[in-house]
């Protein structure tokens, strides 16, 4: 069931939500949290038909907020609310509310949000495209625990992981990180089969792939190795490649859906690595809404501090780090002093 309401209020906007679960005879809905989408009008649709299908496995109340662009100084003096309030099979498991915003309204975008979230439950805000560079001192992010943005929607996908690192706070995460819990499931399982001490590793993938440089900053920072980054023509992520006492361990994907993992002493083995789409990437990070501290200490690390399989080196004070073992405190504190100079 459709309802459509123009030049309206967030108060009539909750009336026919009542209305529209009453039509269709569902006055009381299971739903576990409110996803708020912030997007633009091309992109719309796209973005709640991943919401709609994630829906199936977190029921909840999805706002869709859409900042229309008003073309003369008329228009943009002029505030206005228009929605569209979906329920029933016309909403997945939940409720939907389009909001579209005009005028003066657009920078107030909270104020209608926030009479609407449900109440006593968890609030999710996903930016779909042109996330702030501070999701959590946004006034939408504001009222969530949980803020999701997508580095690989922004135009320079690179550029936005370390501003997202600059900017982070507990409950941040990103799209690009979740695309690579698969790859970094099987490279743990890996290591946990064959006990060795890993030297250095190697990341192969498009350029610019946000997904790829996160997934070589995590394995730099967990095993405290030298990590190179190379380029590749795709899809995404297409082989890693880690150098231990015990030999080379290889996960290679070079079609984007099955990939190979080799190791030294055992069969090659086929592991299904299928790119995943936008609901299964949303569905994923809605089952939790605590912060994930690995992600922060991957992003943290930084980009520039990775190799680039060109004889690039760490920057400076990583190293002599990578290159004799862990250095001792002394050395740290140094070679981070001379970092910040």
């Amino acid at each position: 069931m459709k309802i459509d309401l123009t030049e309206t209020t967030s108060s009539k906007i909750n009336k026919a939500l009542v209305q529209g679960r009453r039509a269709v005879g569902t006055p009381a809905i299971g739903m576990v949290l409110t996803l708020v989408i912030v997007t633009d009008e091309e992109n719309a649709y796209d973005a709640l038909k991943a919401a709609n299908d994630a829906s199936r496995e977190h029921p909840s109340r999805t706002l869709v907020v859409i900042k229309r662009v008003s073309r003369s100084p008329r228009d943009r003096a002029k505030a206005r609310l228009d929605a569209e309030v979906r329920v029933g099979t016309d909403a997945g498991t939940g409720e939907t509310v389009i909001l579209r915003l005009y005028g003066d309204v657009i920078d107030h975008a909270q104020s209608v949000v926030l009479p609407l979230l449900l109440p006593d439950a968890p609030v999710v805000v996903w930016w779909a495209v042109n996330a702030p560079a501070a999701p959590a001192q946004d006034p939408l992010g504001a009222l969530a625990q949980r803020r999701v943005t997508d580095a690989y929607a922004a135009e320079q996908p690179i550029h936005e992981l370390s501003t997202r690192a600059e900017t982070y706070t507990p409950g941040d995460t990103d799209l690009s990180w979740t695309r690579i819990t698969p790859w970094r499931s099987m490279l743990a399982a890996a290591l946990d089969q064959a006990p060795c001490t890993v030297t250095s590793a190697e990341v192969e993938g498009e350029e610019f792939n946000p997904s790829c440089e996160l997934l070589a900053m995590w394995l730099a920072d967990r095993l405290n190795v030298p990590v190179t980054r190379k380029v590749s023509g795709g899809p995404g992520l297409t082989a890693v490649r880690m150098e231990s006492s015990s030999g080379a361990i290889v996960l290679d994907r070079p079609d984007g859906s099955l990939a190979t993992l080799s190791m030294r002493g055992q069969p090659d083995r086929a592991v299904a690595l299928k790119r995943r789409d936008t609901s299964e990437l949303l569905a994923e990070e809605l089952r939790r809404l605590d912060p994930d501290e690995i992600y922060a200490r991957a992003l943290k690390f930084g980009v520039d501090r990775l190799g680039h399989g060109n004889g690039e080196q760490p920057a400076a004070g990583e190293s002599a780090e990578a290159e004799s073992g862990p250095a001792k405190p002394a050395a740290k504190k140094a070679a981070k002093k001379a970092a910040a100079k």
